[in-house]
């Protein structure tokens, strides 16, 4: 199965501390400064939307925001464009882009260091019905890609997933690792795939 926009979410650790307001303006400096390597093009306020999208930062190939869907906060990373290469390679790219966006807020000085990412949750959304229907077959086409991605991601850590069954929602599933990592160790489990053996 050919997985295509591939949305990462991860779970910040302390939800109920974070105010969204700040992250406006955060987010239109991003734009001006061009943070990342899609082409960012706008902010969308939705922190009237109980349970919602929050902020969005909306950008040509992909949206960054910092989503609120189901209660549970997060920084999401949302892949519109199609991307080249492996199935690993398109959840590589989007886990990194999300960690990223989460180093960038954490060390944001106007965030006070209130934005913190749990370090051992996260969900992964294929935002494709066609590509992706939620049903058993998905899971069970996708379940060996995920298996070996975790495995990289939490270094061979102990880790357990679960997926959303509900066929009206999108394909996810939800990660739990055994211990908390942060944001740094992630990425640096992530580049080092990419090192020679």
């Amino acid at each position: 199965m050919d997985l295509q926009h591939v949305n990462v979410k991860l779970l910040v650790r302390n939800p109920e501390e974070v105010d969204l307001e700040p992250l406006i303006p955060i987010f239109h400096s991003w734009i001006q400064d061009q943070v990342s390597e899609e082409l960012l093009l706008d902010v969308a306020d939705y922190r009237h939307v109980d349970a919602g999208p929050g902020v969005v930062l909306i950008g040509h190939q992909a949206n960054y925001s910092v989503d609120n869907t189901d209660n549970r906060l997060g920084v999401r990373y949302n892949r519109k464009a199609a991307l080249e290469g492996s199935n690993q390679d398109r959840l590589k790219q989007a886990t990194r882009s999300a960690l990223a966006a989460c180093q960038r807020l954490e060390s944001e000085p106007s965030l006070n260091g209130k934005l913190r990412f749990n370090g051992q949750e996260m969900e992964i959304i294929i935002n494709d019905r066609l590509l992706a229907p939620n049903r058993d077959a998905t899971r069970k086409a996708v379940e060996p890609e995920l298996r070996t991605f975790f495995q990289e991601l939490f270094g061979g850590s102990e880790h357990a997933f679960h997926y959303n069954p509900d066929p009206r929602r999108l394909f996810s599933v939800f990660v739990k690792a055994s211990q908390v990592f942060a944001v740094s160790e992630l990425m640096d489990n992530l580049s080092c795939g990419l090192c020679p053996s």
